[in-house]
């Protein structure tokens, strides 16, 4: 499974071409037919969309997640337990970038791929169709605690396919199956390879806004697991050179792997975490 999973995201891709942020148009087709604006960031929320850093373009994404609201002044609506993400992302082509990253959670390392396979055109394939592929290292695991411990435990894996359909000017779609592996699992009778589906989807409300929310649906979770599916509801600001979103979640960790098998927080009790995705393109 361990050289399967390597061998996924060492997978041969396909390119397209893609426009820079600040000449993008939220129009429902452009020069050649294509769709233009599918998305305006990097991720919808916690999910990877669709859009990809152009050629040459380097962007760092800073990604941070409160503690829980619902502890209130005691933890100053979870200012004291913040999570932080820096996220590192460069444009090889207009269709292929790659990624590496670094989260407080778990102290995990990321590297990563995501690649264009297909393109929404008019009177074409109706949809554009995005590969992303990860390789992490979670470096917070104890030695102390796990005493057969080995670096391959560290390990995990992750392989998506984003679907997305631009519907109009104003609403945008996205379908992400996803088969993600961790070598080390927290959970007793937890596959340590699990799948899930992500929805995700974003509605432009006026010129630099937007409404955005993704739900990840796990879909073997264990029994006995105390783990929920991830929702998340914000909104997107775009400000020249970058997009800030703010959001809340019931997810705190940000690596696809954690948000989707780690997930602790509880809507209906108020458990949920504000956080915001800040990219900036050099």
């Amino acid at each position: 499974m361990k050289k399967l999973c390597i061998l996924l995201f060492l997978s041969p891709i396909g390119l397209f071409a893609q426009e820079d942020l600040l000449d993008e148009i939220d129009t429902d087709s452009t020069n050649n037919s294509y769709a233009e604006a599918t998305f305006k960031a990097l991720k919808i929320v916690n999910f990877e969309s669709t859009k990809l850093v152009a050629k040459k373009d380097f962007t760092l994404v800073v990604a941070h997640r409160f503690g829980s609201i619902e502890n209130g002044f005691d933890t100053f609506f979870g200012l004291d337990d913040a999570v932080t993400r820096l996220n590192f992302i460069y444009g090889i082509s207009d269709g292929f970038n790659i990624g590496i990253s670094r989260s407080s959670y778990q102290k995990t390392y990321q590297g990563s791929i995501k690649y264009r396979l297909l393109r929404q055109q008019e009177n074409g394939f109706p949809f554009t169709l995005v590969g992303f592929n990860a390789i992490l290292i979670n470096t917070g695991l104890s030695e102390d605690n796990l005493p057969k411990l080995e670096f391959v435990n560290r390990l995990g894996y992750t392989v998506q396919f984003l679907l997305a359909r631009k519907i109009n000017s104003k609403l945008s779609l996205e379908l992400a199956p996803t088969f993600f592996h961790d070598n080390y699992v927290m959970v007793n009778g937890q596959d340590n390879s699990q799948f899930a589906i992500g929805f995700g989807g974003r509605y432009k409300i006026a010129k630099r806004w937007s409404i955005n929310a993704d739900y990840g649906w796990h879909l073997n979770r264990a029994s006995v697991s105390p783990f929920r599916n991830p929702l998340s509801i914000g909104v997107d600001l775009e400000t020249g050179g970058h997009v800030f979103q703010m959001h809340f979640t019931n997810a705190q960790p940000m690596n696809t792997n954690y948000f989707l098998g780690q997930s602790t927080g509880d809507w209906s009790e108020g458990d949920i975490y504000f956080g915001f995705n800040l990219s900036r393109t050099f």
